[in-house]
């Protein structure tokens, strides 16, 4: 019979072993997967606070373009509102008020170089640039030559020129309206942002009236002392009637002449105001020439002819332009000019 291996009675059983390397790998991929939750979070708070940021640059921009249109805004009102009823403003008065307007752009417009436009704005940014530095140059022009416009010697050139910076003026309008404003809210749009959008900005308030030269004329001659400022009350011109050797013209049809030496223009003028009216011209436009002819004086509800020889004779059919330049004070002028077609043969 075989001896039994000796058992040590002092020795303990070992547990089962556990898996450590399992432990290790799953003790990894948990904190891997936490790292990773962290980071996404991470990037999309960043993402969040980016977007939250770009959002108040660019309603803070709107805002701040807001601003200075509506004080745009004001301005156009100071001014044209001057230029329609002057009162009593005597003319260093006026001048002065004027410059004032002046100053308040060439503010706007440094306002505007000063924007900080965030990176989606940057084109609308250089157009709303380009709109301030029009505005700018124009109001400086035109301050510039009230004086002289509303004196004696070069008051009709000084006059011509600010007509000039209206039409600058109103071009400014359009870039604003189609460009700037356009981009803006669209920007804004893009980016889910409302309530945000810029207002229209439209400085010359009436282009049909503010861009003729005899308009302006007439409402700088409405300023008191003027040279040739209007008498108080109602002043008014109209072009009653147009004939070219005794043949009436109609405006819209085409008239039929038969030349017979220099065709003679006569042209009926009616004082249709509450004064007497003197120095007023009668000019005929045909083919690029312009012929004139002064009433000395006209009196109330009275009606005057003058008679303009058409020299160069025309020949063919042509267009007259037959205009009565408006008086100091005359505030409708619709009435003051008239075109024909004739056929002369």
């Amino acid at each position: 019979m075989e001896d039994s291996p000796a058992v040590n009675p002092g020795r303990r059983a070992r547990p089962p072993r556990r898996p450590e390397r399992q432990q290790i790998l799953i003790r990894r991929g948990l904190a891997l997967g936490a790292g990773l939750l962290v980071l996404v979070l991470l990037v999309l708070g960043v993402k969040g606070c980016l977007n939250a940021r770009q959002e108040r640059a660019l309603s803070d921009y709107a805002s701040n373009v807001t601003q200075i249109v509506d004080e745009t805004q004001q301005t156009s009102e100071s001014f044209f509102g001057k230029l329609d009823d002057p009162g009593s403003l005597s003319v260093t008065e006026f001048v002065g008020q004027v410059d004032s307007d002046r100053s308040a752009m060439e503010s706007y417009a440094s306002r505007v170089e000063g924007l900080d436009a965030p990176g989606d704005m940057a084109e609308a940014q250089r157009a709303l640039e380009l709109v301030y530095t029009l505005r700018r140059a124009a109001m400086t022009d035109i301050a510039d030559r009230m004086s002289t416009a509303l004196g004696d010697a070069g008051s009709e050139r000084a006059t011509a020129e600010i007509a000039d910076r209206m039409r600058m003026l109103m071009g400014s309008d359009v870039l604003y309206a189609a460009v700037v404003r356009a981009q803006i809210d669209g920007v804004l749009a893009d980016n889910g942002i409302e309530g945000d959008d810029v207002p229209t900005s439209v400085f010359v308030p009436d282009e049909a009236k503010w861009l003729e030269e005899d308009a302006v004329s007439a409402a700088l001659g409405s300023v008191s002392g003027a040279s040739g400022a209007a008498t108080p009350g109602v002043h008014g011109l109209g072009l009653i009637g147009v004939s070219v050797d005794g043949v009436a013209l109609t405006a819209g049809e085409s008239t039929t002449i038969a030349v017979d030496g220099t065709p003679q223009v006569e042209v009926q003028v009616q004082n249709q105001g509450e004064s007497t009216e003197s120095g007023v011209t009668v000019s005929v436009s045909v083919d690029g020439n312009t012929l004139e002819q002064d009433i000395s004086s006209i009196g109330v509800q009275e009606t005057q002819s003058v008679t303009i020889p058409l020299t160069p004779a025309p020949s063919g059919q042509v267009t007259l332009d037959v205009t009565v330049q408006p008086v100091p004070g005359e505030q409708v002028t619709s009435n003051n000019e008239a075109g024909y077609t004739v056929l002369f043969q």
